[in-house]
């Protein structure tokens, strides 16, 4: 895999904004992406998670990846989460991202039925023979209800259209086993509140939802783990899980996220697609009175 470099770093797992009307809101998306890459991040994953992507139209999932790649492309680098049920439909956002000038894509692995081993390796292995762009894996047992074996995971990194694994779990054994195994290969941490543990087993950086708001501690904590300063870092970590264990306090981390944005930073990111629901206005008076002042403006970084 060439030009493995632009792939390390802090990649922000973009947020999806939508106006009053419950529409895409284009404007706020451009701003986002404006106010994380003044922070300096490595790059963006759109569509994924935290896009509450499966709750969009196509049309919908459309109009984010052109508008992510009108605001970002040549500023960073883009992942695009093609993923979806069926096969097909992944492709097809797959040819569309490769049009827009996405530098690779990634797919949740296949949900909902119980796949086969195989039936999951195929999946992929159809998305990049679709494309000649790199493939990143997309793990997340807790969301997917997939646990994927090291087998699987050996059988598509020995591919060189794979660019690695965005490891949102907590089996690290198995992360430290791809990184010994694969040391040329891309492997992000994904759960936000263990970024140190990745780290420390070699991640090359990380993709996360609460990066949308506070990019700035995981690029510090990076630049500190790559100095073996740890015991920094770790103090970074524990100011970064106080917020995030305000942020999830309810469930709805994405809800959490936007009203943050919108009432603390300034971008108006509107609230979640149904059926997920708006923040209850107890804790949004309670995270208003801790955090006031904490974040910076959107208006400041431009």
């Amino acid at each position: 895999m060439k030009n493995n470099e632009k792939f390390k770093g802090i990649f922000t797992a973009l947020l999806t904004p939508f106006t009053e009307e419950g529409k895409v809101d284009v404007t706020a998306i451009e701003q986002l992406v404006e106010y994380n890459i003044r922070k300096g991040i490595s790059g963006f994953y759109v569509g994924g998670s935290t896009g509450e992507v499966f709750l969009l139209r196509p049309e919908e999932r459309r109009i984010v990846y052109e508008i992510c790649a009108m605001a970002a492309k040549g500023k960073c680098t883009l992942i695009a989460h093609i993923g979806d049920l069926s096969t097909e439909k992944a492709i097809e956002y797959a040819k569309l991202c490769e049009q827009l000038g996405y530098d690779a894509v990634s797919s949740v692995t296949p949900f909902y039925y119980k796949y086969s081993k195989e039936e999951l390796v195929k999946y992929y292995l159809d998305i990049a023979d679709a494309v000649d762009l790199p493939v990143l894996m997309y793990c997340i047992p807790a969301l997917s209800g997939v646990a994927v074996g090291f087998d699987v995971f050996d059988r598509l990194l020995s591919d060189s259209r794979f660019l690695g694994v965005k490891f949102t779990g907590n089996d690290f054994f198995t992360f430290e086993r791809l990184r010994k195994k694969y040391p040329d290969k891309i492997l992000y941490n994904g759960y936000d509140e263990m970024f140190l543990c990745g780290m420390a087993m070699g991640a090359d950086g990380a993709i996360g939802s609460t990066y949308n708001l506070m990019a700035e501690k995981f690029i510090a904590m990076r630049q500190l783990c790559e100095e073996g300063k740890y015991a920094q870092a770790r103090e970074i970590q524990h100011e970064a899980n106080e917020i995030i264990a305000d942020l999830v306090e309810n469930g709805n981390v994405n809800g959490a996220l936007k009203y943050a944005l919108t009432d603390l930073v300034g971008i108006n990111m509107g609230i979640c697609r149904k059926p997920l629901t708006d923040m209850p206005e107890n804790w949004k008076m309670k995270f208003d009175r801790k955090y006031a002042g904490k974040f910076e403006k959107y208006y400041t970084c431009v």
